[in-house]
């Protein structure tokens, strides 16, 4: 998908010195940038969390992962949650 966007001459000369020591195209170094400002904002949200907010987001993250075809019956459950 191809966007244009307005950047000023100043910003223009700085991205292609960066890009030209980075040995990236401009359009590589800006969605760089991105993504660092992406990773950064979720790791700053994350830091943010209550721990008991984090355990719910590790579990989350963790049953999204889980196998959906994987079954258990229901006796192996229950000896689980017996011990």
């Amino acid at each position: 998908m191809r966007k244009n966007i307005d950047i000023d001459d100043i910003t223009l000369t700085k991205l292609k010195v960066i890009s030209a020591f980075e040995n990236l195209s401009v359009k590589a170094l800006m969605e760089k940038a991105v993504r660092f400002f992406v990773e950064h904002k979720e790791k700053e949200q994350y830091d943010n969390m209550s721990q008991e907010a984090r355990e719910d987001a590790g579990l989350y993250i963790l049953m999204q992962q889980a196998d959906k075809n994987d079954l258990v019956n229901r006796d192996e459950i229950m000896n689980i949650l017996d011990e």
